[in-house]
């Protein structure tokens, strides 16, 4: 059948359901009969939702798919504002669960057919009587466009019980509305090429129901009733986690101040081969600033502002002594210089107040510079023009690339 329609029929079902979800941004979503997660997969990169659910009544087949909705490395690189808890359970559609009441959308995706006679009044019941979510999506072959497939012998598929005409669909649909108050659209995918809609309708039946602000539950609602079980549970990264946000900021922070330190070691070589405005380290500096001597050279140079690495610090390993020395980074200019780290933190106190006692950060005595180790024999004297840097120009126009959604559909 699938080689009937492009797209194929399935993807067409789910692309609708994803059209609806942009369209309509429902927050907690839940799809019954999930089975192998393929459209779980799809949705949880809608990040408009915020609790997507699947249950399944096979837990082997849903335990074998279910860790291809945990997070993947780009969420935990780049996590954003958003929030997703995804949960996988195993149980059946008439069976009440009180963890699936109060959501926003509701899908049955080719599942009714799959249920006994009797058990399909049930379902109504639990889905439109007990959960009772603002939408619902429920999807059935149409046995009218049958005679239309080639080579069709009897139902689609050897596990259907039943495939409804567009009447019987539409009777069962209006019965619910009734019943529970909703009101119902009722349209489809998979169009005749030819175009003899009227006489065959689509391939696939949808119904969209929407709960009117007069639908009744039929069951109590007080009673706290958990017939499922529950076998996959995560929730994604979010910034709205301060533990994360302070690791995603110190990351970002320590990539930044490496690779100005990085270019102005680079400056600093070039200057010391070319005009030699540098002075060598002897131990005639001491321990202690520069000399007025090259903060004059510095000056004559040209440059205005002129941080210096003040902080030298010596390692004892065995009979080897090395120097280190301390490159300060201004916040001020991680703050003007990476949009990222300022969107982070929100103000120039907020960024000083995250770094400050983080163990893999270590900033100046006044709180005001990140120090960064520097190995060598030389003190390291940067000259630094905020304005005619191209720091700033660097920073304000650099973009983060998102990660190109993986496709998880599976043919």
């Amino acid at each position: 059948m699938e080689p009937f329609f492009n797209p194929p029929l399935h993807k067409q079902r789910h692309q609708f359901v994803i059209d609806f979800i942009e369209k309509n941004k429902p927050k907690k979503v839940v799809d019954l009969g999930c089975c192998e997660c393929t459209l779980l997969k799809k949705l949880k990169f809608h990040r408009e939702i915020e609790h997507l659910v699947g249950v399944d009544i096979d837990e082997a087949i849903v335990k074998r798919k279910m860790h291809s909705l945990a997070p993947v490395s780009t969420d935990y690189l780049q996590p954003g504002y958003e929030q997703l808890c995804v949960e996988l359970y195993q149980g059946s559609v008439t069976e009440r669960d009180a963890r699936l009441r109060g959501f926003d959308l509701a899908l049955s995706i080719e599942l009714i057919e799959h249920l006994p006679v009797p058990d399909v009044e049930r379902f109504s019941e639990v889905l439109f009587g007990y959960m009772a979510p603002v939408r619902a999506i429920i999807s059935t072959p149409n046995s009218d466009f049958n005679p239309l497939l080639p080579g069709l012998r009897g139902f689609r598929h050897p596990d259907h019980k039943f495939e409804w005409t567009r009447q019987e669909f539409q009777s069962w649909a209006e019965k619910v509305c009734a019943e529970f108050g909703y009101e119902v659209d009722i349209t489809g995918v998979g169009q005749v090429p030819d175009g003899r809609w009227e006489q065959f309708g689509f391939c696939s039946q949808i119904a969209v129901f929407h709960r009117l602000k007069s639908g009744c539950n039929v069951f109590d609602q007080s009673q706290e009733e958990t017939s499922y079980t529950l076998l996959y549970s995560v929730n994604y990264p979010t910034l709205r986690d301060n533990n994360v946000l302070r690791r995603v900021l110190v990351s970002e922070v320590l990539f930044w101040a490496e690779s100005m330190k990085r270019r102005w070691t680079e400056a600093k070589d070039t200057e010391e081969r070319g005009e030699g405005l540098v002075t060598k380290h002897s131990a005639a500096c001491g321990e202690g600033s520069p000399t007025e001597d090259q903060r004059r050279s510095a000056s004559d140079s040209g440059e205005e502002f002129d941080v210096w690495c003040t902080n030298r610090i010596r390692f004892q390993s065995g009979a080897t002594t090395r120097s280190v020395q301390s490159v300060p980074v201004p916040l001020s200019l991680l703050w003007v210089s990476c949009p990222r780290v300022s969107s982070l933190c929100g103000s120039l106190s907020n960024l000083r107040h995250y770094l400050m006692d983080e163990p893999l950060v270590r900033l100046s005595p006044d709180g005001y510079a990140l120090l960064l180790e520097q190995e060598g024999g030389s003190y390291i004297y940067i000259q630094f023009d905020l304005d005619d840097s191209g720091y700033a120009e660097v920073g304000l126009n650099q973009t983060l690339n998102s990660a190109a959604l993986e496709n998880w559909e599976e043919d």
